[in-house]
């Protein structure tokens, strides 16, 4: 038994003529919004106070911005600017160094094993994890594969 898969399920439905549900909606409130306002008020100051409305209805119906919907990008930075915000700063202390320190910093430079960092257990571990979580990203060990070949 054969059924039909559809093949573009992110493009939206076109309901009036050339426009999705949301988009009519928005042109439709804008186009609304500016007609009250004819009816309302003198005519230079309902394309004042209209302009502003129609441009933001229409922005919304059309303008998209990396491929994203305008209303995605407003709705971004509005939970953007009312979130909570986190701000971490910690001042480093610097010591002055001694004299007996001067002497050794010249020593330093002579020795070069001082430079090599040092391996920690965690730095260890975290590269050791690194590595296990490669293996499995891109599969499995050659060990593996030569003991299930035997």
């Amino acid at each position: 038994m054969e059924f039909q898969v559809p093949q573009f399920i992110e493009v939206e439905d076109k309901i009036f003529g050339p426009l999705t549900f949301l988009q009519f909606i928005y042109v439709a409130g804008s186009g609304g919004f500016l007609v009250a306002m004819w009816l309302l008020l003198p005519s230079w100051l309902a394309i004042i106070v209209s302009a502003p409305v129609v441009a933001l209805g229409v922005g919304l119906a059309f303008f998209k911005i990396n491929q994203r919907p305008l209303m995605a990008i407003l709705e971004a930075a509005f939970n953007y600017a009312v979130g909570a915000k986190l701000y971490i700063w910690q001042k480093k202390k610097k010591e002055l160094p001694a004299a007996a320190d001067i002497a050794l910093i010249g020593q330093a430079e002579e020795d070069p094993a001082k430079y090599v960092p040092a391996a920690t257990a965690n730095k260890i571990k975290d590269m050791a994890w690194s590595l296990d979580v490669r293996e499995h990203a891109f599969g499995e060990p050659e060990e593996s594969r030569e003991e299930r070949s035997r």
